[in-house]
């Protein structure tokens, strides 16, 4: 069996929002490092992100957006007229000094995922999975739709039948603007209720193969399994996809400071370690995740379970050093980081009741009549 592709680059290594963003902190560079310091990561199984040309990023976007990102970034500015009608230069969608090479190198390894993935296999993209870039315009720190890509990519290079599971903390708006009516596209999202993009309510349902699931704050462990086993499992499984992409943001995390969701990233390792094998071809993206700790030792785990490498207890010595080497400067949490945040990759589980909220929500979508697939 071909072992699974890591697509990485090293422009998410030397860029940045900001210093006072939220991506103002390293991500995919870290679980770079921390994979290649346990050998999980040997050269041939790693494979650099070509960056996307404008030309081909017009299968969704507008040539009039991607004409503006790219002039935002030559001049380094956004006129009033980019901010009003492409929503950059704002305190979401900053321009800084990468602000078209970075989001064409996440488009360009999704659109090149769809390619190597035309005979199946399964292929890790975290730098990828910015779900909420709208077509004509920036969106949510996401500049271009990579997910929407992929699943276009896929599609043009014969996979009829796609499942979309998208587990970040926020709602895939993007990514349900682009395939709501699309009956092969299955789409669930799990998402925080009442948190921004404020999208993505119970009963909105596309064409009726949309499943959107908003959760109450506190969601524990215990529930994640709840919907993984009797409503995500089912759907994937009556589906059957040809392809499945799976955005793996892991801003859902007890630690994250950007949500209210308290799982252990154990939550998603079993995601993974669940749907690894649910369909030919595997695409896992990355997504949110806004505490360099908690998103460089989830995102490493993931790579871990894709390839069945058992998680220690402790880690050696030099990948500690990858971690103990992080800083999150202008958040209390980066002031004095636990102990465990350096010195492992498994969080401890965060187990819980299954709240009645939770379980009546996942009933409810999981009795609606199933219509996708043609």
């Amino acid at each position: 069996m071909t072992p699974p592709l890591f697509l990485g680059s090293e422009i998410y290594r030397g860029s940045s929002y900001g210093g006072w963003h939220p991506l103002r902190i390293p991500r995919v560079s870290t679980a770079m490092d921390l994979s290649r310091a346990m050998g999980w990561l040997p050269r041939e199984v790693y494979l650099t992100s070509p960056r996307a040309k404008a030309k081909a990023l017009e299968i969704w976007h507008t040539p009039e957006y991607l004409a503006a990102l790219q002039q935002a970034e030559t001049t380094g500015v956004a006129t009033d007229e980019m901010k009003a009608r492409h929503g950059l230069g704002t305190h979401a969608n900053p321009i800084y000094p990468e602000v078209w090479r970075r989001p064409a190198t996440a488009a360009g390894a999704s659109l090149l995922a769809g390619e190597l993935l035309k005979d199946g296999g399964t292929i890790y993209h975290p730098g990828g999975g910015t779900h909420h870039g709208m077509p004509d315009r920036a969106n949510g720190f996401c500049y271009l739709n990579d997910p929407v890509l992929a699943i276009l990519s896929l599609r043009r290079n014969g996979a009829q039948r796609i499942a979309y599971l998208d587990i970040d903390a926020h709602h895939m708006d993007g990514v349900e603007h682009a395939f709501a009516d699309d009956p092969d596209t299955l789409l669930i999202s799990t998402h925080e209720e009442k948190r921004w993009p404020f999208t993505g309510a119970l009963d909105d349902a596309g064409i009726g193969q949309t499943y959107n699931l908003p959760l109450a704050r506190n969601l524990n462990d215990t529930e994640m399994a709840h919907i993984l086993d009797h409503l995500i499992l089912p759907l994937i499984e009556q589906m059957a996809p040809d392809a499945l992409v799976l955005q793996c943001g892991a801003d859902a995390v007890e630690e994250d400071p950007l949500s209210r969701l308290t799982l252990s990233n154990n939550a998603h390792w079993a995601i993974i370690h669940a749907l690894k094998d649910a369909a030919p071809r595997v695409l896992v993206l990355g997504g949110g995740g806004y505490n360099p700790w908690s998103v460089g030792r989830l995102w490493t785990g993931v790579w871990a379970t894709l390839n069945g490498h058992d998680i220690p207890d402790r880690l050696p010595p030099n990948a500690q050093d990858v971690l103990r080497a992080l800083t999150w400067d202008n958040h209390s949490r980066g002031k004095s980081p636990p102990e465990h945040w350096f010195t492992t990759l498994r969080d401890a589980p965060r187990p819980g009741p299954i709240r009645p909220e939770t379980q009546d929500r996942v009933a409810h979508l999981a009795a609606r009549p199933r219509f996708f697939g043609s």
